[in-house]
């Protein structure tokens, strides 16, 4: 336990979560990209889904669509998701698994709750690459095992990167933190953070507070560079998740379901897609329809 007069002090940036919806109805909220932040380190985008219960049959369901320029990040909480994707790989996720996909160039991919679950309740993020590696060519990982660290009666889960003295072994490019916290009882840590590093936390279940400031399930929280640590309080039961990582190199632009660096980049691949061009291959076990990319705006902001 930590005495809670040595909390930390430092007023934290709370950011607005919005509502969305994906596949076949299912509602998320949605952190990153915001108005008021666009990147935490790569992380460039940030989805909680659930918890949720819905009848079989009737769980998350979304069609082919492509990637390029990024990593997507899946944290599976509760229930099951099955990955195909347009390079042959085919994995059914489970909880407390991850599941890696570097589109690099490019490629497509679907997620679809198998027919009997009736559970979700996941995290995805994006990370951008690096422009050296923006191209590469696209792989999926599937990380079956996360190392764990009890440690002031609350479970630590390192997704990427190191904290409490344990590495991930998920493969990504640049200095990055994702850890999911988990409570079994009413507790109190600290937090020790790099200072080089920006930081925020976002709650997945329960009750929780940072420095004092409650963090609930319409906000998240921002650390920026400076700090070493951050007082977490969490309720009996709770669950937070961490992300870090050093400020990218250079702002990206993102647009539906790509992440480029210029908006010729973007409009490419989006004219790509609709040709079905190569590039983004196929998925034949999917039986539905490819999804279809919305008008490609005149402009394109880093807001977007």
């Amino acid at each position: 336990m930590i005495n809670i007069s040595t909390a930390p002090t430092t007023p934290l940036q709370e950011i607005p979560l919005r509502v969305a919806e994906i596949g076949r109805g299912t509602t998320i909220k949605r952190a990153l990209p915001s108005r008021q932040k666009r990147m935490i380190g790569a992380w460039c985008f940030l989805d909680h889904a659930g918890p949720a219960q819905f009848e079989p049959g009737q769980g998350l369901d979304v069609g082919p669509h492509p990637h390029i320029g990024l990593q997507t990040f899946t944290w599976m909480i509760e229930g099951t998701l099955m990955h195909h994707d347009s390079i042959g790989s085919e994995q059914l996720i489970r909880p407390k698994q991850v599941n890696l996909m570097t589109a690099g160039h490019g490629i497509s991919h679907t997620e679809v709750a198998p027919s009997d679950e009736t559970k979700l309740h996941a995290a995805q993020l994006w990370i951008a690459l690096p422009a050296h590696l923006r191209n590469m060519p696209p792989q999926f990982q599937h990380y079956p095992k996360l190392p764990t660290q009890l440690h002031d009666q609350l479970l630590f889960s390192i997704l990427v990167g190191e904290f409490l003295g344990e590495t991930s072994p998920v493969e990504v490019h640049s200095p990055l933190l994702a850890v999911d916290i988990h409570s079994t009882q009413n507790a109190i840590t600290t937090l020790t953070l790099k200072p080089d590093f920006e930081y925020a936390l976002l709650l997945l279940e329960g009750s929780a507070k940072v420095n004092g400031q409650v963090l609930h399930m319409e906000n998240m929280f921002v650390r920026p560079i400076g700090d070493q640590a951050l007082q977490l309080e969490l309720a009996d039961n709770s669950r937070v998740l961490l992300i870090g990582g050093e400020p990218f190199e250079k702002p990206v632009l993102l647009w539906w379901n790509l992440v480029g660096i210029t908006e010729d980049e973007l409009k490419q691949a989006n004219q790509d897609w609709i040709d079905q061009h190569p590039r983004f291959g196929s998925i034949p076990s999917y039986s539905g329809a490819r999804l279809t990319a919305p008008p490609f705006p005149a402009h394109i902001k880093e807001s977007t």
